[in-house]
């Protein structure tokens, strides 16, 4: 390096295929180069090749490419930091001078420029030359605006959605799962619009196979099978439609695509009832008060299986202890119970739905804790509920009354039915199961208290 130069930025190292690969660069601040100005076939191809297309000078030729690419001039020196004996001794018949014989290679790009001038083997200087040699040169920024436009134009059709799935499409805007599961957006323009088509037609209802749906609403039945990138967006945006928390694992998938209405069979989604009628079966049950499982594949047959006289009182819980509880204590004098087991199942909103609308009341009580209220906020995005003991001041009470709760932990959650009740569990912050007032539920459901 000459004592005029001024080194700015430094690397070096090889490409897979043995060529240098740009090391480190030192530039000269001296004018630009300015770029082509008449056709390429002014450019003496055959006298480039010999002069620049040496092995020995890739290293160059590639740097001078990135800086194009760039679109920066081609000023000052570029440096290899450890060059092999062929590195130098193509970088001596280029300059026409003997090369130092330890230390970095150093080339400034002016002094090609004007060789390749001079020479008349590229009368438009070093970029012209390069460009004859290697093709043309995209200037990266028109490379990334070109790629955000074709990503924009994927993104497309999440525009109609609305509601919270509008809300979720701002998310994966900016979370990067589309181009995580697409890499390209010519892959994702499709997969986007799938996964709009599969989204506006949830939740479904009646309930139906994963199978089923996806052989009416998408490219076939095995569209949405488990570690399919349409299934993974899919069940994205069912979360969010749903309010379904977050989890892992098999078991949470099934219950997270069957929160929308979609099933890996009727039968493996059930939900719990005590004193239900409607069928010989559910009659027998109730006479001897014991309760009964339901799977969605018998509430959605052809002839209705439950009945209840109207208007009614349906008590929801979420633990099966409860349920348990009054069949044990109450029998068949209970009035008709539903028990969720958790978040709902296809099977429970279904009866549940039926219910409401043949014109049961819904009382619905949880878990005092997070888990609990979003399991009932949940059910009341699908059916009309009333609190069942399941107020602030029904959480106040309970918590003045037990001896010793656990913490409550877990991310905080909004109780649209007493907007109180979340600040009541903010500012105690303790859990109270319903396991733990369960014998105040079960005066509630004596036949002379309702």
């Amino acid at each position: 390096m000459t004592p005029s130069e001024t080194p700015h930025d430094r690397d070096g190292g090889r490409t897979a295929a043995g060529r240098a690969t740009p090391p480190t660069a030192t530039v000269d601040a001296v004018p630009a180069v300015p770029p082509p100005a008449r056709a390429l076939t002014d450019v003496d191809t055959e006298r480039l090749g010999r002069l620049l297309g040496d092995p020995g000078l890739a290293w160059f030729v590639d740097r001078v490419r990135q800086r194009l690419a760039r679109g920066r001039p081609l000023t000052g020196s570029v440096t290899l930091s450890d060059p092999d004996e062929p590195q130098r001794r193509a970088a001596e018949r280029l300059l026409g001078r003997a090369p130092r014989s330890s230390g970095s290679l150093s080339i400034r790009l002016v002094t090609v420029d004007e060789i390749l001038r001079r020479s008349g083997v590229s009368p438009d200087g070093l970029a012209a030359a390069v460009v004859a040699l290697t093709g043309p040169v995209v200037l990266h920024a028109e490379t990334r605006n070109r790629e955000e436009r074709a990503w924009e134009e994927a993104y497309a059709p999440l525009g109609i959605l609305d509601g919270e799935l509008a809300r979720w499409a701002e998310r994966i805007r900016g979370d990067g799962l589309v181009r995580r599961l697409a890499r390209t957006p010519e892959a994702a323009g499709p997969l986007v619009a799938a996964a709009v088509r599969a989204l506006r037609a949830l939740p479904a209802s009646p309930p139906t196979s994963r199978a089923t749906f996806a052989a009416r609403n998408l490219s076939g039945a095995h569209a949405l099978d488990e570690g399919t990138p349409l299934a993974t967006l899919v069940l994205s945006g069912i979360r969010c439609l749903t309010g379904f928390p977050d989890g892992s694992g098999a078991q949470w998938r099934r219950e997270a695509w069957a929160s929308a209405g979609l099933l890996k069979d009727d039968l493996s989604s059930t939900v719990l009832t005590l004193n239900l009628r409607g069928t010989p079966a559910l009659d027998w049950m109730a006479d001897t008060g014991e309760p009964a499982v339901l799977t969605l594949r018998s509430l959605t047959g052809r002839a209705p299986v439950a009945s209840v006289p109207t208007p009614c009182n349906v008590y929801i819980c979420e633990n099966p202890a409860v349920l348990s509880g009054a069949a044990s204590t109450l029998g068949p004098a209970c009035p008709t119970m539903v028990c969720l087991q958790g978040q709902p199942s296809a099977a429970a909103l279904t009866l549940l739905r039926d219910l409401s609308m043949r014109g049961a009341h819904l009382l619905y009580h949880g878990d005092f804790d997070w888990g609990g209220v979003r399991i009932a906020a949940a059910l009341a995005r699908s059916v009309p509920w009333r609190a069942w003991r399941y107020t602030a001041a029904d959480y106040r009470a309970a918590v003045t009354a037990v001896a010793e709760a656990p913490e409550l932990t877990g991310q905080p959650a909004a109780t649209p039915w007493d907007p109180a009740l979340a600040i009541a569990l903010t500012e105690c912050g303790v859990r109270v199961e319903e396991e733990t007032v369960l014998d105040d539920l079960l005066t509630d459901l004596e036949p002379g208290s309702r």
